[in-house]
């Protein structure tokens, strides 16, 4: 693995992997947006945050949130609005069991909200990881194309090691999937699960 100093300095970075976008009563499973290969992540990348622990990196969830408003009305951009139209009050909202980190990949040492494809975007992301010492990142999540691919390049333009954990995503479609990870490898080092779980164990 290059670029990988410190394990302490690692950080897995669990992209929205929320009980909205995965659990049976989720706001996705209501709405019939589901996905056999998005619901197989947790148990993939399970093992994955059990090694980081062990070897003392960070664990960070970022978090896609729906501000409420008004009566609790959330605040839903159009573009999202007009893709799930399903979605309505209470869904990812802050403190909800929607909003959370799925059981199996629980506890997180981090956890961001955010309210666009970007968890850079308008949150403390950065700040939390300076804070932490972090300098690399290894990607996990959802779904590839959206949150990891938009996360991943704000994080590379701010000169983290980005590592690409390409069996650890999944979009909703296969060949979606497939695109982006070919179009990252540009800006990140891209691994298997099992790889990265082996270099970590090697440091």
């Amino acid at each position: 693995m290059t670029g990988l100093s410190a394990p302490e300095t690692v950080g897995l970075l669990i992209v929205d992997m929320q009980n909205d976008f995965l659990h049976p009563q989720g706001a996705y499973a209501r709405g019939g947006a589901t996905s056999a290969a998005i619901a197989a992540l947790p148990s993939r990348v399970r093992p994955v945050a059990d090694a980081v622990r062990a070897a003392g990196g960070w664990i960070i969830s970022t978090h896609f949130t729906l501000v409420p408003g008004r009566q609790g009305e959330p605040f839903i951009s159009p573009h999202l609005k007009a893709l799930r139209p399903f979605l309505r009050k209470g869904d990812f909202a802050p403190g909800s069991f929607g909003h959370a980190l799925v059981d199996m990949l629980q506890p997180a040492d981090l956890s961001v909200e955010k309210v666009a494809y970007s968890a850079f975007y308008m949150s403390r992301l950065e700040w939390v990881l300076r804070r932490a010492g972090i300098e690399t990142l290894a990607f996990c999540g959802i779904v590839t194309n959206g949150g990891v691919a938009s996360t991943l390049r704000d994080a590379h333009v701010r000169d983290l090691h980005c590592i690409l954990l390409e069996d650890g995503c999944a979009a909703f479609s296969d060949e979606v999937h497939e695109a982006n990870v070919t179009a990252l490898r540009s800006v990140a080092e891209v691994m298997t699960c099992a790889d990265f779980m082996a270099a970590m164990k090697r440091q």
